[in-house]
């Protein structure tokens, strides 16, 4: 495909959308993005999508250079749709973002086009009922699990090696970097270096972010 019919098709789309390179940058902002955001093509175009979408979900920041989207599109992997939290024209509010990867005349790595639907009332409705089961209903933990996985999120896409899980899995657990290095036979430095791939992958700062957003996304 060339760049020029990438544009066309955002900008025949009907539904908000934009595209971004290899690199994170956009390259297109339809009509419906502008009405959506507030925010004029030509002030986008060129400009980290992260910095005007500032997503979020209820774990944290969606939208950072460590983007689950952007790992998943380097890896020319298809991306499910997921929800995420951004600023619009209208304020903070809930939408759901589908992505398709497209194959560029002379780029080295697939850009996105990224289709954005408003969720916001629906999304805080699950939100609610979601948190009354969880707080009120007396489940055994993986059925709270099994629930809170349900939630729509990038972070399902991210590949994580098979020792990676088995560390994420034990940080679940509570266990402490050198218990983890005596269970798995390994060193704690080694340890340490598996929980940094993971905080990089899952877009966390913190053990405990990395671990929620794992059980978000279904993947322990």
């Amino acid at each position: 495909m060339l760049l020029r019919e990438l544009k066309e098709m955002v900008e025949s789309t009907a539904d908000a959308a934009f595209a971004v390179d290899g690199a994170g940058m956009i390259v297109a902002w339809n009509g419906p993005a502008e009405m959506l955001f507030g925010v004029q093509a030509n002030a986008v175009v060129g400009r980290p999508c992260g910095l005007i979408l500032q997503g979020t979900d209820e774990c944290g920041a969606v939208c950072s250079a460590e983007c689950s989207v952007r790992q998943a599109a380097q890896g020319n992997h298809p991306v499910r749709n997921f929800d995420m939290q951004a600023q619009t024209a209208q304020g903070k509010q809930w939408l759901n973002v589908s992505v398709l990867l497209a194959d560029i005349a002379n780029s080295t790595a697939p850009y996105s086009i990224h289709i954005i639907r408003g969720i916001d009332m629906r999304k805080r409705m699950e939100l609610l009922v979601r948190d009354f089961i969880v707080g009120e209903a007396k489940l055994p933990v993986e059925d709270v699990k099994a629930l809170v996985s349900t939630t729509r999120s990038p972070a399902r896409e991210v590949e994580l090696t098979e020792r990676e899980l088995e560390v994420l899995k034990l940080l679940a657990k509570g266990a402490t970097t050198k218990t983890i290095a005596g269970q798995l036979h390994i060193s704690q430095v080694t340890v340490n270096n598996h929980i940094q791939h993971i905080l990089k992958k899952l877009n966390a700062h913190t053990r405990l972010e990395a671990v929620r957003r794992a059980e978000r996304a279904g993947l322990i």
